[in-house]
């Protein structure tokens, strides 16, 4: 599936996140010397399971698993140092070694602290019935630091008045803003408590990548959330803080778009979301629950059950389209064992016209009129399947169908949570 995309490969979600990238990405990562992330912060959830046994990834790369993979975590991140670190001993805890030796994290990443969950927190209680649903990470309040230039960044640990000026300047600009008690000093002492554990880990990930590529390694960037949640061009405002699609790669890294050879782009063989907003397909009868609960479609990150809902093929060519991405891979088609009829979501209808793109509104949004097309389901189990010919012949046409309305090849198709549950075609 590798072979022809080149030395640096990405990977991208094309619905509302949780498609299972993390897997794919374990999967493929021993192809790769280095793994990066290049947005987001501790709202990601991966989750990888081997051998029966579940790892969840929140910052670090899921290809950490791969005892030879280098980890970088760019500059388009922030990061919450002391998860990190949990992250960390994970890993070790598990007999990867000292994992930290193989992480990179770019001086020029952000901060998360605590004080950026507890305004997320607040800002979302105050929004009432116009919350977005975020995980209360303090996400969007690091990023929101960032835009308004009062961030702190990694290479501030390396200045402890420097660290502990700014803090103080902040925590007290937000407590002022936001009628919170912020406690400057408990935040400094945080990060000193973690500094000397850190400061190894800093350098500068844009010359270190450009390096790795002179000497011809490969690199495989590893989305975060998907594009239906990007920044610009997801279902604002009920989005993500990040430019989370292929446009994040070139800020969050310093790549040039030239030196992203293939787009590998990931999605459920049905449709779900977490939080508030938009989602056109959704089902809240027996369908959406029986999807839920045989997709165990809960949050990596915060535990809530995901909302669920038909493949929609819109949503998802929009996000092939836009992210110029060559071949998909398919997850969880062994969910859908057991449904009587499938529907996919073919074509958007608002006042008589046809649109290309989720309507952001909530009165467009009422007058959306949707197109279904309906396939037959089936009963087998899928989850020892390895080649495609051996699938039952309702899951072949639903494959091919949704191959041919996405106009985008499907390479390889997960049917199982096991990290060696894939066919590839």
């Amino acid at each position: 599936m590798l072979s022809d995309l080149g030395h640096n490969v990405a990977i991208i979600g094309t619905q509302w996140g949780d498609e299972g990238k993390g897997k794919l990405v374990d999967s493929v990562s021993g192809s790769f010397d280095i793994v990066c992330r290049f947005s987001g912060g501790a709202n990601a959830g991966h989750t990888i399971v081997v051998d029966g046994k579940k790892f969840v990834f929140h910052l670090l790369p899921s290809g950490m698993l791969h005892e030879e993979t280098v980890g970088v975590i760019g500059n388009g991140t922030v990061v919450d140092l002391p998860g990190m670190l949990e992250e960390l001993k994970q890993l070790s805890d598990a007999g990867l070694g000292n994992v930290g030796e193989r992480v990179k994290i770019s001086f020029r990443a952000h901060i998360l602290l605590d004080y950026h969950k507890k305004i997320d927190q607040e800002l979302e209680k105050r929004k009432g019935d116009r919350k977005i649903g975020t995980t209360g990470r303090g996400i969007g309040p690091a990023y929101a630091d960032k835009t308004a230039r009062i961030g702190i960044r990694c290479e501030d640990l390396l200045d402890i008045e420097l660290l502990e000026e700014k803090i103080k300047q902040n925590c007290a600009f937000h407590s002022k803003n936001y009628d919170l008690e912020l406690q400057p000093a408990e935040e400094l002492e945080k990060l000193l408590s973690v500094r000397e554990q850190i400061k190894p880990l800093l350098c500068d990930t844009r010359k270190f990548l450009h390096d790795e590529m002179k000497k011809g390694k490969t690199i495989l960037f590893e989305g975060a959330q998907a594009h239906q949640l990007d920044l610009d061009h997801g279902t604002y405002p009920f989005v993500t803080s990040s430019p989370v699609s292929i446009g994040g790669i070139c800020t969050g890294l310093g790549v040039p778009p030239q030196k992203i050879d293939g787009v590998i782009g990931i999605a459920k063989a049905y449709c779900t979301r977490v939080g508030e907003g938009p989602f056109p397909t959704e089902l809240e009868d027996e369908n959406g629950e029986f999807l839920r609960k045989n997709g165990f479609e809960f949050g990596a990150t915060t535990g809530r059950p995901r909302r669920c809902g038909w493949f929609d093929a819109v949503a998802t060519k929009n996000s092939i389209e836009t992210a110029g991405i060559d071949i998909i891979n398919l997850t969880k088609l062994d969910v859908l064992s057991g449904m009587k009829e499938l529907k996919v979501a073919t074509k958007y209808i608002l006042d008589g016209k046809e649109i290309f793109n989720v309507p952001t509104t909530k009165k467009n949004f009422k007058k959306l009129e949707i197109e279904y097309k309906t396939f037959p389901g089936w009963t087998e189990d899928l989850s020892n399947i390895r080649s495609f010919d051996e699938l039952p012949e309702n899951a072949k046409t639903y494959v091919l169908a949704l191959e041919e309305m996405i106009e985008c090849p499907i390479r390889a198709i997960g049917v199982g949570a096991d990290r060696d549950a894939l066919i590839f075609r």
